[in-house]
């Protein structure tokens, strides 16, 4: 028998785009088959952040999106959380790192004369901003009003300072 010589190449090209894309496909067609109807969120949806195409059910929960703002004394980070009360949103602040967590629960019972109807569902999410310098991790407050979480980051006094222009020189 003859031996071929195989060229063996040391660097392998990451995936295309084609292939995540068929590979999330797959998934989600395994997924949605399992979900038995029940309006389960599709493979891909569970992992994105932000609102998707057809958020009508309760299933579809997923991360909210935010607004990130910045003043001369503080950033604002502002998410919408329908639904949420406070005792079932976390805010916490480990390192340069700020979690914002949620959880929701859903409980339906209704019972007629001749059938019986039990639904529960659970949605969780967690998102994570790093903590830009010169935030007093002190001071940092959150509050929740109407459904939507206001997390204020005040900045420092040294952060507060106005910048200083520096005069740039040519040199010849």
């Amino acid at each position: 028998m003859a031996q071929t010589p195989v060229e063996v190449n040391k660097t392998t090209r990451a995936p295309t785009q084609d292939v995540w894309q068929s590979f999330r496909h797959e998934l989600d067609r395994v997924f949605n088959r399992f979900s038995g109807g029940f309006h389960l969120p599709s493979w891909p949806q569970m992992f994105t952040t932000g609102p998707s195409a057809g958020d009508e059910g309760f299933f579809a929960f997923s991360a909210p999106a935010v607004d990130v703002t910045e003043d001369d004394k503080a950033y604002k980070i502002t998410a919408e959380l329908p639904g949420l009360d406070a005792k079932n949103i976390g805010v916490t602040i480990s390192g340069d790192m700020l979690t914002l967590t949620g959880e929701k629960h859903y409980e339906k019972d209704e019972q007629a004369k001749n059938r019986h109807m039990s639904e529960r569902g659970y949605g969780s999410f967690r998102r994570c901003f790093a903590v830009p310098y010169g935030v007093d991790r002190d001071k940092i407050a959150a509050d929740l009003s109407k459904g939507v979480l206001t997390i204020t980051l005040p900045k420092t006094a040294e952060a507060q300072k106005p910048q200083k222009k520096i005069e740039v020189k040519a040199v010849s």
